[in-house]
C-alpha cells in the first residue's frame, strides 16, 4: 500500500461526495416515483433501518432490504438476488430516511451495473410529506 502524502488535497468531505455521486444520475422526486411505481416501471427499495420503519410506517409496494444487503438483494447475477432483481435494466428508486443515504446506495447500484437505478429527493420523509400512500 502506497503512504499518503501529507501536503494531498482532503477528499473534501461527505457534502463534495454526494455531489460527485448525484452527477452521475437523475434523482427522482416523490411523484414521480410514486407514479412510476404504480405504473409498474420502478421498483421501489426502502433501506431504512427497522426502527424508522416501526416509528414512521412503509411505503405501500416498496421491497425493504436493508443497508448492509441491498447488492447482494439486487444484483441479477448475484446468488442471494431477490426474484424482483430481474435485470440490469431494473429502474431501482432507493429510499433512505431523508435521502442521502440512498444517494450512496444508488451509486454502488450502478457499480453493480444497475445503469438505472436512482433515489428518491427527500427520502422517505419527502415522500410523507407530498401525501404519498403511507401504511403505519
Amino acid at each position: 500500500m502506497q503512504p499518503v502524502s501529507a501536503d494531498r488535497e482532503p477528499a473534501g468531505g461527505i457534502d463534495e461526495l454526494l455531489k460527485r455521486v448525484r452527477a452521475g444520475y437523475e434523482r427522482v422526486e416523490p411523484q414521480e416515483a410514486y407514479s412510476a411505481a404504480s405504473a409498474g416501471a420502478a421498483l421501489l427499495v426502502d433501506i431504512r433501518y427497522a426502527a424508522l420503519r416501526e416509528r414512521d410506517g412503509l411505503i405501500p409496494g416498496a421491497l425493504v432490504v436493508e443497508r448492509n444487503e441491498l447488492e447482494w438483494r439486487l444484483d441479477p447475477r448475484g446468488s442471494h438476488r431477490l426474484p424482483e432483481a430481474t435485470s440490469h435494466d431494473l429502474q431501482v428508486v432507493v429510499i433512505c430516511n431523508e435521502g442521502y443515504a440512498s444517494s450512496l446506495a444508488a451509486e454502488s447500484l450502478h457499480r453493480l451495473g444497475l445503469h438505472r437505478a436512482t433515489d428518491l429527493v427527500g427520502g422517505f420523509q419527502a415522500w410523507r410529506s407530498a401525501g404519498l400512500p403511507v401504511v403505519v
